[in-house]
């Protein structure tokens, strides 16, 4: 018999297919605020998206901080923090891709636990606050200062109460979780992603691939996951070569946002990631790579590394685009590279002499270390890094 218990995220509402700044608006009313900041990057600060956004807050703009910089470094962390408390802000609105929407996650509990400094942020990384780590205890630790998420890319980071933010300082990545840090309400508008550079937006898609792939080969499953995992990859699977092929289709980029919805929502019942996501994670934080571009790397070689073990589960990828009985690393390198984004590492400047050095990085925990396939060491990781190279 399969049992278990499945915890809910604090995600009152998501708007899909809809005009953001009427829902924005709408959930503005809704939580009756005045003072609503809004945290993006340089890139999109002089964007429609943001300027509709702002005008039509009206006076209930406070503030804006738009020096979000990739793999979110706590230094930006801090500062954009420091911003909204001085604004008095009783809500946030994020606008932008994975980096401004973990960024924001952290900035709240910045804000609620008073943490002024870099350094601070020590205190609270893996959940050590009294809010913890638990997605549903929601009554752990209440807080009033919430966000909205508008996102411009296909990473998914909305849909969870986890975040990663970089010390820039050790170059490493660290996770940060709180039930009352996802935001309230997400707004899926596929026109909200038109600025989104074309690569940024396919390589993010292939993260939300990401997510699905490895939770369908996971060490451990659950019937919620798979359900969820598959018709995502069905969907993003069709969306992604559409956007690819016509960049105007706004059902193609409607679609991949749906997809990259249900991608995550198995987020909460416990099913691992892989060695995809963690070797990821040094790339991301040692050496820059944007986290979708190491999706569109790693996975690949991840799926052929595990086959010996997961060859039947990597049956179900593999007939998901298309390809039965094929192997499904092989589909899903050739799947990138049709995309036009990185699939090599080479590709981002990656050199052989650099993989024993990533795979020193691996320090026994994370998604390495829940991979299918037991990863032993360094070695094993330079295995996986060669196929990718």
């Amino acid at each position: 018999m399969n049992s278990g218990t499945h915890p809910s995220l604090a995600l009152q509402r998501v708007h899909h297919g809809r005009p953001a700044v009427d829902a924005l608006m709408e959930e503005v009313g809704r939580a009756g605020a005045s003072r609503v900041f809004v945290t993006t990057t340089r890139s999109l600060a002089g964007a429609h998206l943001v300027a509709d956004c702002i005008a039509a807050l009206g006076d209930r703009f406070a503030g804006r901080f738009d020096a979000i910089a990739a793999h979110s470094p706590r230094e930006a962390v801090i500062a954009g923090a420091a911003l909204i408390r001085d604004a008095g802000a009783d809500l946030v609105l994020a606008i932008g891709g994975g980096s401004v929407i973990d960024a924001t996650k952290v900035m709240l509990q910045c804000v609620w636990f008073g943490i002024t400094e870099p350094a601070g942020l020590d205190a609270i990384v893996g959940g050590r606050h009294r809010g913890g780590g638990d997605p549903s205890a929601w009554d752990a630790d209440p807080q009033r200062l919430r966000m909205i998420a508008i996102p411009t890319t296909l990473s998914a980071a909305e849909f969870n109460h986890l975040a990663g933010v970089t010390d820039v300082a050790k170059k490493v990545k660290q996770g940060y979780m709180h039930p009352m840090a996802v935001p309230k309400a997400v707004i899926l508008d596929p026109a909200a992603t038109r600025d989104t550079p074309l690569e940024l937006l396919l390589s993010t898609g292939m993260r939300a691939v990401d997510h699905c792939v490895e939770r369908l080969c996971a060490l451990r499953t659950a019937p919620m996951s798979d359900a969820l995992s598959l018709h995502a990859l069905s969907m993003l699977a069709s969306a992604l070569p559409r956007i690819k092929a016509d960049p105007d289709d706004l059902n193609a980029r409607a679609d991949s946002q749906v997809g990259m919805w249900l991608s995550l929502l198995p987020q909460t019942a416990g099913v691992p990631f892989g060695a995809s996501h963690g070797i990821g994670y040094i790339l991301g934080g040692a050496y820059g790579v944007p986290h979708g571009v190491t999706s569109c790397l790693m996975l690949p070689a991840v799926l052929e590394w595990n086959e010996p073990v997961n060859a039947a589960r990597q049956n179900a990828v593999a007939q998901a685009f298309g390809h039965p009985g094929e192997r499904a690393g092989p589909v899903l390198r050739a799947f990138v590279r049709d995309l036009g984004v990185p699939w090599r590492l080479r590709d981002v400047g990656i050199t052989r002499d650099d993989l024993p050095g990533i795979a020193a990085r691996y320090d026994g925990t994370g998604p390495i270390s829940t991979n299918p396939r037991p990863v032993g060491g360094a070695a094993d990781i330079v295995e996986i890094l060669e196929l990718a190279w």
